[in-house]
């Protein structure tokens, strides 16, 4: 591998690291921090970069908003979980996300640390997928508020789509990984990402933006929140548009005769709504409604050009109640119920004489008993139930002769039902050990026990180290096991094997100074019977091992600079395949190493942002240029550069400009998808 994969981001930590710590006026730095016993250590709340992740009394009150709104703050947010203690957690806050313009949760979370994301971004297509530490969206487990999202469906290009959720609604996202797995999921080999919705402002509150761009880009977002004594209540709408036709270089994907990108066109509208109702001083109510309507051309399966479309429709309601059984915060109950549905529809032509379809509808209900119980002053116990039932209804049919025999409908559906615990026990100031157990029973793959364990130890009060280590099992979806892909020719295996076996990580936590913190991580997981296409069928291929490193560093420069340094390295290495071609290579679509690093200025409304990515390039894998033709071809490396800014006009009034891609270069982004090259945007925001 080129050694420059390692060079560049060696480079920027160390020029990072060397930044002198710089108080900001009238602030005392004090070089000692409390003990565990007092405060939580960076790794229980390492949060990206932004001024919100920064002590209160350094933060610029008018930074964003007028002086006129600094008495309309948030009065009840999101609630952050209450997770094992020695799970790190990355958070991103909603100022952070403003300050990208991200326009889905992916383009949030391809700034967290070991995100690989592929499938977001001018002309990106869906098949191209998002990992985390080496995993498959489908290997991690997703949430809305603490309450599963993911479908497990893989063909049709079903999988989560990272677009439900308008980003105006979100307060912030929450990246968990270790023994966290226990509470939510034993898929969850690739992490937890916790998606936190606003729930309501101490007064009625109006905020929105519109933006205009290249490729005939435009978005509108708004949103209505407020409060009236115990109600609280936010309703968020968002309408994204873009055509994404651009000029690409031959042997593209989806490469027109007049040489442009053809059929990657997407449109979403989606829709967010919350009630919360506190009854009395123990009890409350919350409901939250959450719908997207898509639709969108698809591509880089086009031999010769992919003329299918995709409409993607989805709709996910949750009731939560919690209760307070204790007179303190020492024993709450939570109840959840949720409906979940996603109707996947694929259309289009089989060469020039032929059409075909398919519909996958999949809903799922699930509930979840979730008890947070303080037993002593040092032990904390969460324990409970998550039920979960899923219906697939699979409807394929094709007009082309050689496929009218798999033509079929199929009704399915799989009920599994889990109990939970993990148990921190904090031996002292200094060391806390957590133990998670899950046991899971399933319709389809019978009964199956995932364990956890975690650790973290202050060895100095500025240094932590911490560990864990998680069994995971992720079951095929239903779609794999019954449902012929009509669009791809893709045969269905009901004698899949489940995908089976841990992940761990391993790292430290320091506390460099009042303004630099940094958490270093070794991550790692061994993953066997993982499925794949081999010959036009779904199959267990083989086993894949992962180690990687992660960086992530935070630093206030100064009052109103701030910066941060994310870095990734992934080794994720095919032992074992089906293929004997793949065996000892890296996974496709996953880069060696990934930096992402930014410096912000905000001061009086006015903000200036500038982000860079590096990526070393990752394996074609699946239809490799065709000039080559080999399985082992690398795109080249490339380095991005975006600029966003805020200018007020008024207190309430704020002209946005992202400048994206400024080198101007048209680089392959992943299997033959080419960037667009330089791209603009302007909106304004505003705040009534």
């Amino acid at each position: 591998m080129n050694q420059s994969c390692f060079l560049f981001p060696s480079i920027a930590l160390i020029l990072l690291s060397s930044f002198p710590s710089i108080a900001a006026p009238n602030q005392t730095i004090n070089s000692d921090i409390p003990t565990l016993s007092e405060v939580e250590l960076p790794n229980t709340q390492a949060e990206l970069l932004t001024q919100e992740s920064l002590p209160s009394e350094t933060r610029e009150e008018t930074d964003t908003d007028s002086s006129e709104d600094a008495d309309i703050d948030l009065e009840v947010v999101g609630e952050k979980d209450a997770l094992p203690e020695s799970t790190p957690t990355y958070v991103i806050e909603k100022e952070e996300i403003q300050k990208q313009g991200a326009t889905s949760v992916a383009d949030v979370l391809k700034r967290m640390p070991g995100f690989a994301i592929n499938d977001v971004g001018h002309g990106a297509d869906i098949h191209t997928g998002t990992y985390y530490r080496g995993a498959s969206i489908n290997q991690s487990v997703f949430l809305i508020n603490g309450r599963p999202i993911n479908t497990n469906v893989s063909t049709y290009h079903g999988g989560t789509d990272l677009n439900s959720i308008p980003v105006e609604s979100i307060e912030r996202v929450e990246l968990y990984s270790g023994a966290a797995s226990s509470l939510y999921g034993s898929s969850a080999f690739g992490g937890i990402v916790n998606i936190i919705t606003k729930k309501g402002y101490s007064q009625p509150k109006l905020t929105g933006s519109v933006e205009f761009g290249s490729l005939n880009l435009n978005n509108q977002q708004v949103s209505y929140s407020g409060s009236s004594d115990a109600v609280r209540y936010n309703f968020s709408f968002e309408r994204f548009f873009i055509d994404n036709r651009y000029p690409v270089p031959e042997g593209a994907a989806n490469r027109d005769a007049q040489g442009y990108l053809f059929n990657a066109d997407t449109a979403t509208s989606t829709y967010f709504g919350s009630v919360g109702v506190d009854l009395d001083q123990k009890n409350s109510l919350n409901l939250d409604v959450t719908a997207l309507s898509s639709r969108r051309g698809l591509i880089y399966f086009g031999f010769p050009l992919q003329r299918d479309r995709l409409d993607h429709d989805g709709l996910n309601v949750g009731f939560s109640w919690k209760t307070r059984l204790a007179k303190d915060e020492s024993s709450n109950l939570t109840t959840k119920i949720g409906y979940n549905r996603d109707y996947f529809s694929t259309y289009g032509p089989t060469g020039a004489t032929s059409y075909r379809t398919g519909v996958l509808d999949t809903q799922q209900i699930t509930a979840r008993v979730d008890h947070d119980w303080k037993l002593t002053p040092n032990n904390q116990l969460r324990w409970g139930l998550d039920v979960k039932n899923t219906d697939l209804y699979g409807d394929v049919l094709s007009s082309d002769p050689n496929r009218q025999a798999k033509n079929e409908t199929e009704n399915r559906s799989v009920l599994n039902t889990a109990l939970f615990a993990v148990n921190t026990w904090k031996f002292s100031d200094r060391l806390l050990v957590d133990l998670g157990l899950r046991q899971s029973f399933d319709g389809q793959f019978g009964s199956y026990f995932n364990p956890s364990l975690g650790f973290r130890y202050g060895v100095t009060p500025k240094v932590a180290v911490r560990a864990s280590w998680a069994g995971a099992q992720r079951n095929p979806g239903l779609d794999q096991l019954y449902v012929y892909d009509t669009v791809h020719g893709w045969d269905p295996n009901p004698d899949l094997k489940p995908e089976t076996g841990s992940s761990w990580t391993a790292g430290i936590d320091v506390n460099f100074s009042d303004n630099l913190q940094g958490q270093f991580t070794y991550f790692g997981s061994s993953l066997d019977n993982r499925l794949g296409i081999i010959a036009g069928k779904w199959e267990n291929v083989g086993l894949v091992d992962t180690n990687g490193l992660e960086a992530a560093l935070q630093l206030k420069i100064a009052r109103e600079w701030s910066t941060f340094v994310n870095y990734t390295y992934t080794d994720a290495e095919i032992k074992t395949s089906l293929n004997p071609a793949e065996k000892g290579l890296q996974l496709g679509l996953i880069p060696y190493s990934l930096l992402q690093t930014g410096v912000s200025y905000s001061k009086e409304g006015w903000q200036a942002n500038l982000y860079m990515t590096y990526n070393s390039g990752s394996r074609r894998a699946i239809f490799a240029d065709t000039r080559s033709n080999t399985a082992t071809d690398f795109i080249p490396s490339y380095i991005n550069l975006d600029l966003s800014g805020r200018v007020p006009i008024t207190n309430n009034l704020g002209l946005m400009v992202y400048l994206e891609n400024l080198l101007g270069e048209q680089y392959e982004r992943v299997n033959r998808i080419y960037s667009p090259g330089f791209t603009f945007r302007l909106g304004l925001t505003a705040n009534l």
